[in-house]
């Protein structure tokens, strides 16, 4: 007897429940490229390369881009290494309006203050082309009683579950996608675990028209 769990594992991997969202949705088709900035070891990736999507990646960890090029090579033989890159996504080499879709999976909290917060943010959208989708999964304060937050100052705050990071709100969320002159795609949607931490879904597309495919 087949395990269907199994299957479905073996075809998506661990994908993000709410990346997995947007593709049932068809907001992310073949012939779009994809662009994981801050990919680790590729776990939103299994079903896009097996598909045969044009996916691309960057992390600053060397062990978890080795990993993403291993699993490349496994379930999309022929992609060129050169597609994963290891290297900070403050300084990347991946040029402007690379991708049509950016994922931005569990990275962004990570900003030392909020100067790197903005850095990181208007890079991966500067990677972005016209008419793309950008998602963003991050932690946030939404959902969090303050009495649970220690601020760390800079934007940092140490959360129940032990762990340091760079928390967002709403109000700055919308400030950005102002700023951006981003078009949210969905309402903002934040998984509370407990009392230890919020992470925030934000999905965005980018003004203008897209890029054509390519070839």
């Amino acid at each position: 007897m087949t395990n269907p769990a199994g299957s479905l594992d073996e075809q998506f991997g661990a994908i993000d429940i709410y990346l997995f969202d947007q593709l049932l949705r068809g907001r992310i088709t073949k012939g779009q490229r994809i662009l994981d900035a801050g990919c680790g070891h590729g776990r939103n990736l299994v079903y896009f390369l097996r598909e045969g999507y044009a996916v691309y990646g960057l992390d600053a960890d060397a062990g978890a881009v080795a990993a993403v090029r291993r699993l490349a090579k496994a379930l999309a033989p022929g992609t060129p290494e050169e597609r994963f890159r290891h290297e900070p996504l403050e300084s990347t080499s991946f040029e402007d309006a690379c991708a049509e879709v950016v994922i931005s999976s569990a990275v962004l909290h990570f900003a030392r203050d909020d100067a790197h917060f903005r850095t990181l943010l208007e890079t991966q959208w500067r990677l972005l082309a016209p008419g793309g989708l950008f998602f963003c999964r991050l932690a946030s304060s939404i959902g969090l009683e303050p009495r649970l937050l220690t601020a760390l100052g800079n934007g940092r705050f140490h959360l129940p579950d032990g762990s340091d990071r760079y928390l967002v709100n709403a109000a700055m969320l919308a400030a950005f996608e102002d700023e951006l002159a981003a078009t949210p795609l969905d309402p903002l949607k934040t998984t509370v675990v407990g009392e230890l931490r919020c992470m925030t879904t934000w999905v965005l597309r980018k003004s203008g028209l897209p890029l054509s495919s390519p070839a």
